[in-house]
């Protein structure tokens, strides 16, 4: 069995996350961590794996067959995701849903130039979810698509709340509204706006001096993350942030509700739910398996950019297709 060389591009909790879940995987190594920190000031749990400037990596391509950037979307990846390409096959969980096709331009024109690989926004949401509403939309043409989220802490609008001015540290929790669940489970089809399908809870610690007005106002008109949403800020010690809400637990539900028949009557409905207790280390266990089928693409010559739905499910698996056909099938 081929060992594929996977490399992590920054160790925050999705590339511990990453790391954790190479352990799992038959026919995958840890080769490198990059970071931008002090990598002396790194322990990981791999030993004899090197912890290495990001600026060295360009160095090591030749030892990886697969990067997973573990940055995250609001700033990092937008000028990682490209710049990476140039050297490495890539994956990434990109996840600002409406900057998905300006970051594909920008990454599929830097990994072609470069005859790279680089898959992008991989995670359960986009990711897994964006799967089941492409089968459950090709399945069930007559219907509607609905997608909850929750309750459970986004890292990605959690990122973007520690980078607004004035803020230590911060958690986000995305809340369903459980009537508009229900009613889409009774087969209403409501329609929902954005703010009556979501709320969004912030538990924000605040730097010495900063303003608690002007930071919530930062944040709840933030485009993309909070300004279509009912926001809530709660300014709280580091010491409440660290004792009541350390964990990152989330989750979530994808519903397609239709109808058959010749004259639609008979009702259907599509649900995949998932219920994480770690929300980085379930992204990165998507991710790890993404890498799998991108090193194999990439060994059949393909470059550019990809989506999930780009990628034959069996290549995420270690097991050969008639494996799969024999236990799954």
């Amino acid at each position: 069995m081929k060992t594929y060389r996977i490399g992590i591009c920054g160790y925050g909790n999705l590339g511990r996350g990453v790391e954790l879940a190479l352990r799992q995987q038959p026919d995958m190594s840890l080769a490198a961590v990059f970071t931008r920190r002090d990598p002396a000031s790194l322990s990981i749990l791999t030993p004899n794996v090197p912890v290495l400037p990001l600026s060295d990596a360009p160095a090591h391509a030749k030892d990886i067959d697969v990067l997973i950037l573990c940055g995250g979307s609001a700033t990092d990846l937008p000028e990682q995701g490209p710049a990476l390409a140039r050297h490495f096959n890539t994956v990434d969980s990109f996840d600002t849903h409406a900057h998905i096709p300006d970051y594909f331009a920008a990454l599929d024109a830097a990994a072609k130039e470069a005859r790279h690989l680089s898959l992008l926004s991989v995670g359960w949401d986009p990711g897994l979810f964006s799967l089941l509403r492409l089968y459950a939309g090709a399945v069930l043409p007559d219907g509607r698509d609905y997608t909850f989220w929750g309750r459970g802490v986004s890292q990605g609008h959690s990122d973007a709340i520690r980078r607004v001015p004035g803020v230590a540290d911060a958690r986000q929790y995305t809340v369903p509204v459980p009537a508009a669940v229900e009613a889409v489970r009774r087969g209403e089809n409501p329609d929902l706006a954005t703010r009556e399908k979501h709320t969004r809870e912030c538990y924000v610690v605040l730097k010495p001096g900063a303003d608690p007005a002007a930071v919530e106002k930062a944040i709840v008109e933030m485009p993309n993350y909070f300004a279509d949403y009912d926001t809530t800020v709660h300014f709280v010690s580091q010491e409440e942030l660290d004792r009541d809400h350390a964990g990152l637990p989330h989750g979530g539900f994808v519903l397609r509700s239709g109808a058959t028949g010749e004259n639609a009557e008979h009702k259907q409905l599509i649900e995949f739910a998932l219920k994480l207790d770690s929300n980085p280390e379930f992204t990165a266990s998507v991710l790890v398996a993404y890498a799998r089928a991108v090193a194999k693409l990439a060994a059949e010559g393909q470059t550019g950019a990809r989506s999930v739905f780009d990628v034959p499910p069996a290549y995420l698996s270690p097991r050969t297709g008639a494996e799969l056909r024999r236990t799954l099938l």
